[in-house]
């Protein structure tokens, strides 16, 4: 189990969203520091964060934020992106693109903090996955999704002798700015934020933040179709 109090936590998309809603909670429970990331390091607003410019696609940027941030014991891996589109319609690269973001990012920043925590005598990674990691309605946003899902579970295992957990996180919808166009239930990014935390703290293998996440974890072995039809539909 990891303690947010005194920790030194590295938030990726930190400047907005359940991104910024985590690094005021990371403050208010105590974090020692917090780095917020952000393409544009400039529209991170916390005034006791540190900004820190961050491409996760980007090799080289991703190896800069590692160097420049070699106190962290704990790693959100928050950042995401979603086209909205089909599998069928949506041109290739826009998924590849996708892939990149919600897949691929989230591994190339753990591969370049794994051993800065492990120097730091152990700590936490948290990855952000979404309700749509088990829901196929949402194209190639949801096999991403899916697909870090899988690889959190996988680094949980490669990186439970090197003394770091790994939490998964799940969620619905999220009332922030990605969101504003629907018309659903939503919860509210401090909620999910508070939730995350509490599973970092616990060392929870997965965190479900809303009714929705776990009543779908729940159906995994039945009829999701029956039981949920307005999100297949």
């Amino acid at each position: 189990m990891t303690e947010i109090k005194d920790a030194v936590v590295l938030v990726t998309g930190g400047s907005r969203g359940i991104g910024k809603a985590l690094v005021e909670e990371l403050y208010a429970r105590g974090a020692g520091k917090v780095y917020a990331t952000a393409r544009d390091p400039r529209t991170v607003t916390h005034p006791d964060a540190v900004p820190l410019a961050l491409e996760v696609t980007d090799p080289d940027s991703v190896a800069a934020a590692a160097a420049r941030a070699q106190d962290v014991t704990v790693l959100i891996n928050n950042a995401g992106a979603s086209v909205g589109g089909s599998f069928l319609d949506t041109p290739v690269d826009d998924v590849r693109r996708e892939f990149e973001i919600n897949f691929y990012g989230p591994l190339l920043v753990t591969r370049a903090f794994a051993p800065v925590i492990e120097r730091n005598r152990g700590g936490h990674i948290l990855n952000v996955h979404s309700v749509l990691s088990w829901l196929g309605n949402a194209g190639s946003y949801s096999a991403s999704k899916a697909a870090l899902w899988q690889q959190t579970n996988s680094l949980r295992l490669e990186l439970l002798p090197r003394g770091i957990a790994v939490t998964g996180l799940h969620v619905g919808y999220v009332d922030t700015d990605l969101t504003t166009r629907i018309d659903a239930p939503k919860s509210e990014p401090h909620a999910v934020a508070a939730l995350a935390l509490d599973g970092i703290e616990a060392g929870a293998h997965e965190v479900l933040a809303d009714d929705i996440s776990r009543q779908v974890k729940a159906g995994l072995a039945g009829d999701l179709t029956a039981l949920y039809p307005q999100l297949v539909h």
